[in-house]
């Protein structure tokens, strides 16, 4: 796969998974599109979805249309859901995996046992 230029990435950077929309973490942080072409003034995006049963996928598809149709150099857009390659955290840009970290890095608890007593609701082992 070839780099995505960062006009594009700028553009989509506006668009969010309504799961993510309250931790400002856009389709680009999730790490969701997986290619931007433009042939002539017709754009072609395709996306990787976190799970096959996401509710929200074609307001997402709609959206990421809607912003590459908004560019001057595109009159047209098609978005395309691609199966081939699986969406992976590891997918997830570093601010994107910080806002969603609720846990400490593993490395920072040397004791996991100890860890959870203590943070268990209300304090309770």
């Amino acid at each position: 796969m070839d780099a995505i230029p960062q006009r594009y990435l700028r553009q989509l950077a506006a668009v969010f998974d309504p799961c993510c929309r309250d931790k400002g973490i856009s389709v680009v942080d999730m790490g969701l599109v997986h290619s931007v072409s433009v042939e002539g003034r017709h754009a072609r995006v395709e996306l990787l979805l976190t799970s096959g049963w996401c509710p929200f996928a074609a307001a997402v598809l709609g959206e990421v249309r809607d912003r590459m149709e908004a560019l001057p150099e595109v009159d047209s857009a098609e978005v395309e859901v691609v199966w081939h390659t699986p969406w992976t955290t590891d997918r997830l840009s570093d601010s994107a995996r910080a806002r969603l970290r609720f846990l400490p890095d593993p490395v920072a608890v040397g004791d996991r046992d100890q860890y959870v007593t203590t943070h268990r609701r209300g304090g309770l082992p």
